[in-house]
């Protein structure tokens, strides 16, 4: 659980901030980072960042407490331990 790792500091995190520290976690090339979806209209990575905020927030394990902004539920804090 990378995103969730990512945020164990219990502050709330930009998704953006998220999604370039866990392409800088996975040294993604430059190639990789801007690689855009057959729509050509968004990136692959951030897409598959954004899926993978929505199924933990769908499993109680983030929050978006606003738009764009997530944190670690109280449950993911314990399970990340």
């Amino acid at each position: 659980m990378p995103l969730v790792r990512l945020c164990d500091d219990g502050k709330e995190h930009a998704i953006s901030e998220t999604t370039k520290a866990l392409a800088d976690q996975f040294k993604l090339s430059d190639d990789e980072r801007k690689a855009l979806l057959p729509s050509g209209v968004q990136e692959v990575f951030r897409n598959r960042v954004a899926w993978a905020k929505s199924h933990l927030k769908m499993a109680g394990l983030l929050e978006a407490p606003r738009r764009g902004i997530i944190r670690p539920s109280s449950r993911a804090v314990k399970r990340v331990d």
